[in-house]
């Protein structure tokens, strides 16, 4: 019965996320790029490593991560509206100028590995569903998805990376609202039934444990490729849907997590934590789940991946005062990116993006944190928001265990 509730749910789900009306409305395309990137591979993991880490307060820790992430929206928001109209360059502040250079060095790094990650994670899972299991073939098919996607994007820009990840971002939705009504329907039974349990607070939480919740910050990152689509969006367009895709994600992520705590007693979590581990959690639904995560598994990461293409390139096109176009932006990107997926263990250096994306917020709150009190602002309640986002960029780099770890 579930399995079919999941189904039925993500069809009539699919006829608002694939409306053709919806998907040619400028807002919903500019939202539809953070919102990718950040329900990309987290929604995948943030489960099981919340169960593991979390057991039954796996829902407020989902909150308080979610929270975090708009704190550092907000900065970014912030800088969207105030810092751009200053970064010019015969005339911006010194500091202004340093601290947004140090930010995009910083985003550029974790752009290049991210967007080898998703797609390493793509070609992964597409080769499993044939049965293999190599690695080269999983590095040649990654490497030719990155040159295909970076082809695309050069020759023919944003609108063509748009079109593309669009209705694949729309799938995704669609599918996890058919996972959520199946979660509700399993949750209100037991409910109903009086079989309701949640997991046991066996042992005390201490660092450990606290250094993984601080990683997974990472895990809602993405908000970010807002601030570098100037080229396509306004900055009004570009800070309204920057709040709407988190608000979309936290209304995705908290329900989510909080339906799949039961499931964390039923299928405990031993041994080492894998990216497929969510099937076997939550495989007591029905036989819909697997075939069901295996394909919003490859809407996430082609569509992560392109929105952090996107990002990238809008990136490079800003880092170089527009002396670069944003089109040969997405070339090296995809140059870069397929370099690494040759020379590099993905899920090693996972860990540095992991730490670069941290240090683009760190770098991004200290900046809205001095702006909100310089050129006339004198905002000190911002001025103490943003400087707890500092403080928490600085305990995530020191403590944080990143996801993939």
């Amino acid at each position: 019965m579930t399995s079919w509730i999941m189904i039925s749910a993500a069809l009539l789900a699919a006829l608002v996320t694939l409306n053709p009306r919806l998907l040619k409305t400028p807002a919903w395309r500019a939202t539809v790029t953070p919102l990718a990137s950040i329900i990309g591979s987290g929604f995948l993991i943030a489960g099981p490593i919340l169960g593991d880490a979390s057991g039954r307060f796996a829902a407020l820790s989902m909150t308080a991560l979610c929270l975090i992430a708009w704190l550092f929206g907000s900065a970014i928001r912030y800088n969207i509206r105030n810092a751009e109209p200053l970064i010019d360059p015969d005339g911006s502040p010194l500091w202004l100028e340093r601290m947004d250079k140090a930010s995009d060095l910083a985003l550029a790094f974790a752009y290049f590995i991210s967007v080898a990650y998703y797609l390493h994670l793509f070609a992964a899972f597409g080769l499993r569903t044939l049965h293999i299991q190599n690695d080269w073939m999983v590095r040649i098919a990654t490497a030719s998805i990155i040159g295909l996607l970076g082809l695309i994007g050069t020759l023919r820009g944003l609108r063509w990376l748009e079109n593309i990840e669009l209705p694949a971002v729309g799938v995704k939705l669609a599918l996890i609202s058919g996972l959520l009504a199946g979660l509700v329907w399993s949750v209100g039974s037991s409910i109903v039934d009086n079989s309701l349990s949640l997991p046991a607070v066996d042992h005390p939480r201490g660092m450990h444990e606290l250094g993984i919740l601080l990683g997974l910050v990472i895990l809602v990152q993405g908000f970010e490729t807002s601030r570098y689509l100037g080229h396509q969006y306004d900055r009004e367009t570009r800070i309204h849907t920057m709040r709407m895709a988190q608000l979309i994600s936290m209304a995705v992520y908290i329900p989510f997590i909080a339906m799949m705590t039961p499931y964390f007693v039923q299928h405990p979590i031993t041994g080492k934590l894998t990216e497929t581990a969510i099937i076997d959690i939550l495989e007591p639904m029905g036989w819909a789940v697997a075939p069901i995560i295996i394909v919003t598994a490859l809407a996430s990461q082609l569509s992560a991946a392109i929105a952090d293409m996107n990002g990238a390139g809008g990136l490079i096109r800003s880092a170089t005062s527009n002396r670069i176009h944003v089109k040969w932006g997405y070339a090296a990107t995809a140059t870069v990116a397929i370099l690494i997926t040759f020379t590099a263990n993905i899920f090693e250096i996972i860990v540095y993006a992991s730490k670069a994306f941290v240090a683009y917020y760190l770098l991004q709150s200290l900046t809205a944190a001095i702006l909100s009190v310089k050129h006339g602002h004198r905002d000190y309640g911002r001025t103490a928001a943003y400087t707890v986002g500092v403080i928490i960029a600085i305990f995530v780099l020191w403590l944080g265990i990143p996801a993939e770890g």
